[in-house]
């Protein structure tokens, strides 16, 4: 069992990206803590809005846990109104000026959702758009490493009472993701609703001002995390990615089958066929398709939608990943692809 000093040591090591980078103990947002039967550590917060709180209690769960304790429990109260009032109220106020919201899903991880959905919110700038994207992929972030802004921690101001946070912006695109609250390799130990409230935060309470398009990088697969996004955030509609090969396929249909549930239903606006063919740039007329050929395309027609956009397997778009300057802000033909994309889908939408 730890002591109450182990335990507050642990709790050091979380700080408040928006107060100075302190840690929770030294602002004194620890409000108490049980050692028995259980391990039970309360968070206090003076207002009922701070748009960290639940980040917050995740870090401090992990933290305990890294230090060696079993199934702690960290809660959130509000120290100066009634206990009852410690759940995080979200609203759209902060949406209302944003055209459209868009989702960018797939029914499986590694089939390249984030590469393409950065992407696309770059080429939608290119065009002359006002774009933002929340990551709401909140096991494997990789929005900060993809556009170079890792290390980086956005801003929060009150405005009418309410804290807000800032987005970083940078290609002419507001990022926002739950990456930046979190250190490199830390992993996010949440059970589903506090990563569902964390993500709402990440999309409701941010200031995003006015936008076209606010792109939202689901997790991959369907779940709860997503259902509730669903409800809680009025999502236009969704873009499908997949790969040609039949088990992604399968997959992607999944997926469809949750938007199109009747207690969600919400329009596909299309699909996308990423790693499409394999293009060696010592060969670029050649094309292999190592994943097979138009799976998308065949999905696309069964799901009665359009076929958004194929996009290849080129080493420039892992580079450019890996190098944090998206390939759609270059004039290959790889960044030709998404600035297509981008255009079939601004069309789409009117």
């Amino acid at each position: 069992m730890m002591t109450k000093e182990e335990v507050l040591q642990a709790l050091r090591q979380v700080r408040h990206p928006a107060r100075g980078d302190k840690d929770i103990v030294t602002l004194g947002m620890v409000h108490d803590v049980v050692l028995q039967p259980v391990l039970k550590v309360t968070l206090g917060f003076p207002r009922r809005r701070d748009p960290l709180t639940e980040y917050l209690v995740g870090a401090a769960r992990a933290s305990l846990i890294r230090s060696g304790a079993e199934n702690p429990e960290v809660d959130a109260v509000v120290v100066d109104e009634a206990p009852q009032q410690k759940k995080p109220e979200f609203d759209t106020q902060n949406l209302r000026n944003v055209r459209h919201i868009v989702g960018v899903a797939s029914g499986k991880g590694g089939v390249g959702k984030s590469t393409v959905a950065v992407n696309l919110a770059c080429a939608l700038a290119r065009l002359g758009y006002k774009v933002g994207l929340a990551d709401a992929d909140v096991y494997g972030p990789s929005v900060p490493l993809m556009t170079g802004t890792e290390g980086e921690a956005p801003l929060a101001e009150t405005e009418n009472g309410r804290e807000l946070i800032i987005p970083l912006e940078k290609y002419g695109v507001k990022w926002m993701s739950i990456g930046y609250f979190a250190e490199r390799g830390q992993a996010l130990i949440w059970r589903g609703p506090m990563a569902s409230n964390a993500l709402k935060q990440m999309i409701l309470q941010v200031k995003w001002g006015v936008l076209d398009f606010l792109l939202v990088d689901m997790p991959p697969g369907t779940g709860d995390i997503h259902i509730s996004l669903l409800q809680e955030v009025p999502m236009e509609g969704a873009v499908l990615v997949t790969t040609p090969q039949e088990v992604a396929l399968v997959d992607v249909e999944k997926g469809a089958g949750m938007f199109r549930n009747k207690n969600i239903e919400r329009p596909i606006f299309g699909v996308v066929e990423n790693m499409s063919w394999f293009t060696p740039a010592e060969h670029p007329d050649e094309k292999y398709y190592i994943f097979g050929r138009d799976g998308g395309a065949r999905m696309a027609e069964a799901l009665g939608v359009e076929l958004l956009g194929r996009i290849p397997l080129v080493q420039s778009i892992r580079e450019s990943g890996d190098s944090g300057e998206p390939v759609a802000l270059g004039t290959a033909p790889d960044a030709g692809a998404f600035l297509e994309l981008a255009a079939r889908l601004s069309s789409k939408l009117g």
